[in-house]
């Protein structure tokens, strides 16, 4: 029977399962999203073969390496953009559907909430372009594993996606997250077959156990959620992005696009950005600076930054300079 492998025609023995065919070719299975017919596939799946299917083999690469196409891709899916935004705390939602459109975001999140069903209030879907966006629901608020899964559950079905952002609450005055939480949840939401992107603190730690436990991507705060602060752990957020496998996105406390510029410029895959676009003088504006400016921060990391030194050196030829006659000594720069 034939197969199609990233687009290629592939002919392979009747009946053959996917571990086995992975056996035959030496592709090792740790690290390697795989998509059967356009579904991304749990880590333990092992389904059988048939004639005509469509697989898509995708390996996770360092944080921030990126592919050839210098597309984003988190569990196999390729993604617009490389910056993800949020939908709350806007004024109103004219300047949200506005800062959307500016931001050409890669995922778009939204909050999972009860209704309230004596007002017979509008839900956020029907103000958001469901085509043009790929939607990112999150876990905000929850402070406990039981709490975190079924939101999540709760998600999948208001939303229509398997995609998480898993976000469990430790403290409440700082919001700063329940890593041992998260990484319980984390397994428990991937044995249900969700794509879990792992909000946690910068400690490499966490990410690697994040990882362990099956998140397509970890999502290390620069500074507590809805500050602006910025980074407050440059070395910690360096470590993750130059140790874990799995896409890092830096979330949470960006302040302004030359932050968000510098994220990438490190190496992160992406960035989240909600309350610096929301609450700007200028939404859209603002969201369109962010978007700019995570584009110039990639292409600066793939350009390559030059060396930095302790001593200066100067950028125009010292030999030849030309030296005017009939000076003193001293105006000419000569040692007396």
């Amino acid at each position: 029977m034939q197969l199609w492998v990233n687009g290629k025609p592939d002919n392979v023995d009747d009946g053959l399962r996917l571990e086995a065919f992975l056996a035959a070719r030496k592709i090792a299975r740790p690290g390697l999203a795989i998509a059967l017919n356009g579904r991304v596939l749990r880590p333990d799946e092992n389904p059988e073969l048939r004639d005509g299917d469509r697989l898509e083999l995708v390996r996770a690469v360092a944080g921030g390496s990126g592919d050839a196409g210098e597309t984003l891709h988190i569990a196999g899916v390729p993604l617009r953009s490389r910056l993800f935004v949020g939908t709350g705390k806007y004024p109103d939602e004219e300047s949200m559907r506005r800062a959307l459109e500016a931001a050409e975001p890669g995922l778009v999140t939204v909050a999972v909430r009860a209704m309230n069903l004596e007002a017979g209030e509008r839900g956020l879907l029907e103000a958001i372009d469901l085509g043009r966006y790929k939607l990112l629901p999150n876990t905000a608020g929850s402070t406990g594993v039981a709490q975190a899964v079924h939101m999540a559950e709760l998600a999948r079905v208001a939303t229509g996606t398997e995609w998480i952002k898993l976000e469990i609450v430790g403290d409440a005055r700082t919001l700063w997250p329940d890593v041992a939480a998260t990484v319980e949840a984390t397994r428990e939401l991937v044995r249900q077959g969700f794509v879990v992107l792992a909000y946690t603190s910068p400690d490499l730690v966490a990410a690697l156990r994040l990882e362990e436990a099956g998140a397509a991507a970890v999502m290390p705060l620069a500074s507590p959620i809805g500050t602006g602060q910025g980074f407050q752990d440059w070395a910690g957020l360096r470590r993750i992005i130059e140790r874990v496998q799995v896409p890092v996105v830096i979330d949470a406390g960006l302040g302004v696009p030359s932050e968000a510029a510098r994220a990438l410029e490190m190496g992160a895959d992406a960035v989240l950005v909600n309350s610096a676009i929301a609450y700007a003088g200028d939404p859209p504006a603002m969201a369109a600076a962010f978007r700019l400016a995570v584009e110039a921060g990639r292409r600066a990391f793939l350009a390559g930054r030059m060396p930095v030194r302790e001593e200066a050196v100067p950028s125009s030829p010292t030999e030849g300079l030309p030296t005017p006659s009939g000076l003193p000594a001293s105006l000419r720069g000569a040692t007396p």
